[in-house]
């Protein structure tokens, strides 16, 4: 139990030295318009560079990563169902059951639908 303590001790001591040095040695630069503007090619900027996001763009990458992980974690559930084992069906069968339910729960809330946002 001494030693976990002592380690985890060495590593804040570790990490707070390691951050005081990056602190002291890191280059400290004003804030002037030209380093703080958008680069584009050596140009001046032609339009602001905060534009509005829409939000139909997130929303949809978002659903993609959800599903794109569902997928992968989905892919191995065929490997083990071929030892036909209950829990295994079971868990599998509620997996897909809790994916179904949130698919409808976005269909339901218009958030697959681009014309509603």
């Amino acid at each position: 139990m001494m030693n976990i303590i002592l380690f985890i001790m060495f590593l804040y001591f570790l990490s707070s030295i390691l951050f005081l040095i990056n602190f002291f040695i890191s280059k400290k630069t004003t804030l002037n318009q030209e380093k703080m503007s958008p680069f584009e090619c050596g140009f001046n900027p032609s339009s602001s560079a905060r534009l509005p996001f829409s939000t139909q763009f997130f929303l949809i990458s978002l659903i993609f990563l959800i599903f794109d992980i569902e997928i992968a974690l989905l892919l191995p559930l065929i490997f083990l169902t071929l030892n036909f084992n209950p829990f295994i069906i079971f868990y599998s069968f509620m997996f897909l059951f809790i994916l179904i339910i949130g698919l409808y729960i976005e269909y339901n809330e218009y958030s697959l639908d681009w014309k509603m946002i």
